[in-house]
């Protein structure tokens, strides 16, 4: 039996609930994860036409981009077109998690996928999401030392942006004397024991402690290890809103906006001042990024493409960068197809259902 909780443990590893905003409101929305899942509908928002399709196609489990509840609900009357959703989907037993900055965040999440569509190489972060970073300290006795740093790896230690397998491993003498009631891997109960021990050293993202603490304490062979774990101040360069990178091709700004037309299936978009430059270098915002336009323009950008972009806000492009603003759904709207494949790729065999609903609220005339 699939339970929707074995849902949300696939997702919460794709994309880890500490990717999340702060703000952000993801996760479970509505239901129970104990309940046996029938179908997941994948979509971009949770409108009341989505959930009608859920029934339809026989699906408990919406999993969607945008959060339907993001500020505190304190009656549910059906009022408005939040609750609305809510109470049709309470009163079909039908639940709702939403993922929206857990894949802002995500190295091959929302601003990958964007820059992919529009020809953009060799990519970075635009804006890294700070701290994140924890350290794991540990001794272990020489002959084991290579079987746990193993185990720490296998579970996701030791990855630093595009290398994996990093430690550092010093060599010393471990000490210790166990009580009438120890039971030691090595040396003898009320006995000082020296060892010939390393410390191993590794790194990993903050989300992976639980898993990095189990593996660590599966693979010791001591009764009792001896570790640390503290957390780092250093940026998780791998983790950020926003990408950065360059065109395959360098273009002038007339045929760089009809290209971003093109490839984005766009009726419109707006735009600053041209620049009169050749736009070689861009960053990426899916959904509301005004406040990347500082970021954009320290990291020498060309051109950065968000939206939801104010009047006042298209001056701050001023000569260095152009500012172009697609739309916010135009922006993240390959993104319920990211996550329609994930889920399809780690469940082939289970009902996965794209939804067919148009959920973009801006319309064109």
């Amino acid at each position: 039996m699939t339970t929707i909780k074995n849902i949300i443990e696939i997702l919460d590893h794709w994309a880890p609930p500490a990717y999340a905003e702060d703000f952000d409101n993801v996760g479970l929305l509505v239901g129970d994860a104990q309940n046996e899942c029938s179908g997941v509908m994948v979509s971009h928002d949770c409108i009341e036409q989505v959930v009608d399709e859920a029934l339809d196609t026989k699906c408990n489990l919406i999993v969607c981009f945008h959060p339907i509840i993001f500020s505190g609900l304190k009656k549910i009357t059906g009022k408005d077109y939040v609750e609305k959703v809510v109470l049709k989907a309470i009163r079909n037993n039908i639940a709702i998690v939403a993922l929206h900055t857990r894949l802002d965040n995500h190295p091959e999440g929302v601003n990958k996928v964007l820059a992919d569509r529009l020809g953009i190489m060799d990519t970075k972060v635009l804006l890294p999401k700070p701290s994140g970073i924890k350290k794991l300290s540990t001794y272990v006795p020489t002959n084991q030392s290579e079987k746990v740093l193993e185990a720490l790896h296998q579970a996701g230690a030791g990855a630093i942006g595009n290398y994996t397998e990093c430690s550092f491993t010093s060599e010393g003498m471990g000490q210790f004397k166990g009580n009438d009631k120890s039971v030691p891997h090595l040396g003898t109960p009320l006995q000082k024991t020296q060892v010939n021990e390393v410390q191993i050293q590794v790194v990993f993202e903050s989300h992976l402690k639980h898993a990095i603490e189990n593996a660590l304490l599966e693979a010791h062979p001591y009764e009792n290890v001896a570790y640390e774990m503290f957390s780092l101040d250093n940026t998780l360069t791998s983790v950020g809103m926003g990408s950065i990178g360059r065109l395959n091709q360098p273009m002038e700004e007339n045929d760089f906006l009809t290209h971003i037309k093109a490839k984005l299936s766009l009726k419109a978009l707006r735009h600053s001042p041209l620049t009169g430059k050749i736009i070689k270098t861009v960053a990426v915002l899916g959904g509301s990024g005004s406040f990347a336009i500082p970021n954009a323009k320290k990291q020498k950008a060309d051109a950065l493409i968000t939206a939801d972009l104010k009047y006042h806000q298209f001056y701050q492009g001023e000569k260095d960068l152009l500012l172009v603003d697609v739309g916010h759904y135009e922006s993240e709207q390959f993104t319920k197809n990211l996550i329609f494949d994930y889920l399809t790729k780690k469940m082939p065999n289970f009902a996965i259902v794209l939804s067919r609903t148009k959920t973009n609220p801006v319309n064109y005339f």
